[in-house]
């Protein structure tokens, strides 16, 4: 059980690193698109987005901005690597159906007890029902013995 926590924590871990890789993602896009000169590539592509000169980062600025981002990326990819790594080797299907037809069994065996339990006590009610209505009919006279 407690292994079985672990590895859901490592997943956990695993998500949320995902969603950070995420969001670098996203912030290095709007920062690039945000922070760049477009610069037309080939005559038969305009540029669709420009942007005033004082909003552009001076070039030196951009690569080390861009060279930083990219670092972020590494390490974050890195760092998911790992987890994925960590996580436990996946149990084979046979294994997999054995254990959940164990446990069915196991879920069928306690619902029979369960049954059992409540027919119990349904009858222990209606038995002291029974007495508790004798002693109440015959609060005068002798007490008779319900079985």
């Amino acid at each position: 059980m407690l292994q079985e926590l672990s590895h859901m924590d490592r997943i956990t871990q695993l998500q949320d690193e995902i969603q950070r890789l995420l969001t670098i993602m996203s912030s290095t896009i709007a920062y690039l698109t945000a922070r760049s000169t477009f610069l037309q590539v080939s005559e038969q592509i305009p540029i669709t987005k420009i942007h005033n000169t004082d909003k552009y980062d001076p070039p030196e600025l951009f690569e080390a901005n861009k060279t930083e981002l990219v670092q972020d990326l590494i390490v974050k990819a890195k760092q998911i690597e790992y987890l994925i790594q960590s996580l436990p080797v996946p149990e084979p299907e046979q294994q997999q159906a054995n254990r959940l037809q164990a446990l069915e069994q196991q879920m069928q065996d306690a619902n029979e007890e369960y049954i059992q339990a409540v027919d119990r006590a349904k009858n222990l009610h209606r038995k002291i029902s029974e007495f508790l209505r004798t002693m109440l009919d015959n609060a005068d006279g002798p007490v008779e013995t319900v079985r």
